[in-house]
């Protein structure tokens, strides 16, 4: 739905990600109409979907925590979706952890379930575990005490991380990698304690504890998820609610600029010169890129835009997308994702590519997690590997435009691919026989589809800084000016979420009492 002739709306949302998405619905359910403007050619941000001869990736979705029944997320998608998102458990083990030569430990939930699997493996190390199990809970209670502020006016969010200071200090303030080496000295079992930190891009001797426990302990307390359909579910079934109020969403749609008059936002200006006025702008684009890529020179505000840019970007990364035919249950893959560590050691990023194989891997069957998908006759199943890497990786090559970079980025490319290919052909041979179609996408394709500065998947780093900056708060100090998204609370689609919902209920504070409870 689109009429160009329109140029003033009540607000205008930049980035159709989870956070964009639900700003703009957010604000249609209270009446407000909506424009929606994202960049690539395809609405939904990181949680849009893709097909290649006959097979069905996700650009970002591999599971989800907070989807189940009674969470609070949950019912607050169904409030803004037009119709509810169905959702399937992948079950009670989520995820396989391998780690150097050691045995594959499965983990699953709830807390008590996983920290069973642990002492099953670890019988000597028992009163480490229990003491792992209660840092994550201590440790994600204080990450929503932290975050919760993100809405609030100053003075009550510093009077609240006052009162909360202990707790912050403990968890919020040190490292994953610190508070696991405080509880044992077992390498095995602290690598396994480490291993899923690419699930909030943070590296343990990096990333806040807080952050860490906040998105493990988000899949041991509600369970994996994944939505049916696929990750464009959520766009099939948000988007209609902004469109039905009035408001438009628009793909191919760059903003080159904000427009600022009197020292407050009246609109934006689009790549092809269209001004598009309003009186408040949701950026779901990212911190920094708001900052850097939408501010005009000289607009002042100086001391909260260099605060943004000194928080640290996450790791980016490599995704080999890969097509099967045949059986491949059979064959070893599972629901469940698989972490992989051949060198025993899980704080490690791919740094001499392709020149040597990745020290970390991530293989997941999406096919496998979406009860709707139908394998046809040929039985033809998605799957994808990740490796974690620096943007150095692809620098040479960022200034040039996709079919310009030349036969040495062809050859890189598929040296990457086949040294990732090589990994996983190790753990699965059976499956390896099975794969018909690769494609590999690098930091250069999220850096396009997002913008994110050297590509980075997550954003902002989730370091003890960026969790305690009092930058990234929904309210901007330019009037008018919100930040909504990943950046505001934390990484992933329940991050985004309620990044997108806080940001609307600053512009509108009457949504605080519509959202569901």
């Amino acid at each position: 739905m689109t009429d160009k002739t329109k140029t003033d709306w009540d607000a205008i949302v930049i980035g159709s990600g989870m956070g964009g998405m639900a700003a703009a619905a957010a604000l249609s359910k209270a009446g407000h109409k909506v424009l929606l403007l994202e960049q690539y050619q395809t609405l939904g941000g990181l949680t849009h979907s893709f097909t290649i001869d006959g097979f069905h990736w996700d650009a970002g979705i591999h599971y989800l925590n907070h989807a189940a029944p009674e969470d609070r997320e949950r019912r607050i998608l169904d409030w803004l979706s037009d119709t509810p998102i169905e959702f399937a458990s992948m079950g009670t083990i989520f995820d396989n952890v391998h780690i150097g030569d050691a045995p594959p430990l499965s983990l699953s939930r709830p807390y008590e379930a996983q920290a069973r699997d642990l002492k099953d493996r670890f019988p000597e190390e028992a009163e480490a575990i229990d003491a792992w199990i209660a840092a994550l809970k201590e440790g994600r209670d204080a990450a929503l005490k932290v975050t919760s502020t993100r809405a609030m006016p100053g003075f009550v969010g510093t009077a609240l991380k006052w009162w909360h200071s202990h707790d912050i200090e403990r968890w919020c303030r040190r490292t994953t990698q610190e508070v696991i080496d405080e509880i044992t000295d077992n390498p095995v079992l602290a690598a396994a304690f480490a291993a899923q930190w690419f699930d909030h891009g943070g590296r343990p001797s990096k990333a806040s504890f807080a952050m860490h426990a906040l998105i493990t302990g988000g899949y041991l307390q509600s369970g994996a998820w994944y939505p049916k359909g696929g990750g464009a579910a959520f766009a099939e079934h948000i988007l209609p609610t902004i469109t039905k109020a009035g408001g438009e969403a628009r793909s191919n749609t760059k903003v080159e600029t904000l427009l600022i008059e009197d020292d407050r936002i009246v609109g934006v200006r689009t790549a092809e010169g269209e001004e598009i006025r309003a009186g408040t702008v949701i950026s779901d684009i990212g911190a920094r890129e708001t900052v850097n890529t939408l501010l005009p020179k000289g607009c002042g505000h100086q001391e909260w835009i260099d605060e943004i840019n000194a928080l640290p970007h996450s790791v980016a990364h490599f995704s080999l997308f890969v097509g099967f035919e045949g059986d491949i249950e059979r064959a070893g893959a599972t629901r469940s994702n698989h972490w992989i560590y051949p060198g025993g050691k899980v704080d490690v990023v791919w740094t001499d590519v392709p020149d040597s194989p990745p020290p970390g891997l991530f293989f997941s069957f999406a096919s496998l997690k979406d009860p709707t998908h139908d394998p046809g006759p040929s039985q033809k199943y998605a799957g994808e590997i990740v490796a974690w890497v620096d943007w150095s990786a692809v620098e040479t090559w960022a200034g040039k435009e996709p079919g310009l970079r030349g036969q040495d980025y062809e050859v890189f490319k598929a040296k990457v691919a086949d040294a990732m290919y090589s990994r996983f052909e190790a753990y699965f041979p059976d499956l390896a026989k099975l794969v018909v179609f690769r494609n590999l996408s690098t930091p250069l394709t999220t850096h396009a589809i997002t913008g994110h500065h050297k590509g980075a998947f997550y954003g902002i780093d989730t370091t003890p800084e960026r969790l305690m900056s009092e930058a990234l708060q929904t309210r901007t100090p330019v009037p008018g000016l919100f930040l909504a998204g990943q950046d505001v609370l934390s990484p992933g689609i329940p991050g985004a979420l309620w990044g997108g919902v806080l940001a609307a209920a600053s512009v509108d504070p009457m949504l605080f009492r519509q959202m569901p409870s």
